[in-house]
């Protein structure tokens, strides 16, 4: 079966930078979409950025975008620069993979990781 661990969360300071990287194992992930996905205390889990298999599509919240980067590192692994901080970034934030196209809804998932912590203090 799928594993996924995301690695990078820590405490940073608004304004500041992180970089998070998740490892997917247990089959090949040559077909497969990549994304990130975040959940704050309280709210529900949502989609962050997402890439294609190939990189045609980049994909971001409106939140997000022009301050993160997903990026492919190699067939198993997908990082998130996440860039100017700020405290409403504060989540646990996972990855997550599909074969075929990007989803953005974290529903239509049927398997997670543990994660990792992003805070970000004011």
């Amino acid at each position: 079966q799928v594993q996924l661990v995301e690695s990078g969360g820590g405490l940073v300071q608004a304004g500041g930078s992180l970089r998070l990287s998740c490892a997917a194992s247990g089959r090949s992930f040559t077909w497969y979409a990549m994304a990130w996905f975040r959940q704050a205390p309280g709210k529900e889990r949502e989609f962050v950025a997402g890439r294609s298999w190939n990189g045609d599509t980049l994909d971001y919240a409106d939140s997000v975008k022009g301050r993160f980067d997903i990026s492919r590192d190699d067939a198993n692994s997908v990082s998130l620069q996440m860039n100017v901080l700020k405290p409403e970034d504060s989540a646990v934030y996972y990855c997550n993979v599909h074969l075929g196209g990007l989803l953005k809804d974290p529903k239509k998932y049927d398997y997670w990781g543990q994660g990792t912590q992003v805070t970000v203090s004011s």
